[in-house]
């Protein structure tokens, strides 16, 4: 089994430092809108790892699956990474991707309310 707590908290580290090279090592290297995106992708990375600490938490409880936490990390990568990557210079119309990441990171939410709907925990068996 993956373990997500650890895959979470890696995600969380990667947030702080990359929210802190972003307030101070890119201020004044790129412009404001790129400034915008790193801070966009920042968010999202630390909000949707701090969620995936706790669906990591609940598969271990079995009160969810690792589907889950699959369609958050993937999402992180996509929508967090396309942000980045435009930031430091990738073309603009790899922005097109980003959209992708926020719906995998959105059926990640929702398939793990249909656990909690669904899923009985070991003991309430």
């Amino acid at each position: 089994m993956v373990n997500w707590i650890g895959i979470a908290a890696i995600n969380m580290a990667i947030a702080v430092a990359l929210g802190a090279f972003g307030a101070h090592g890119l201020k004044n290297l790129v412009s404001l809108q790129q400034l915008e995106w790193w801070h966009t992708a920042t968010l999202y990375l630390f909000v949707h790892a701090l969620g995936l600490l706790i669906v990591g938490v609940l598969i271990r409880l079995r009160y969810a699956t690792q589907a889950p936490a699959w369609l958050l990390q993937v999402g992180i990568i996509i929508f967090a990474g396309s942000l980045y990557a435009m930031t430091l210079g990738a073309p603009r119309w790899f922005g097109a991707i980003t959209p992708i990441g926020g719906v995998l990171m959105i059926a990640g939410w929702l398939w793990l309310a249909i656990s909690a709907f669904t899923i009985k925990p070991a003991a309430a068996k």
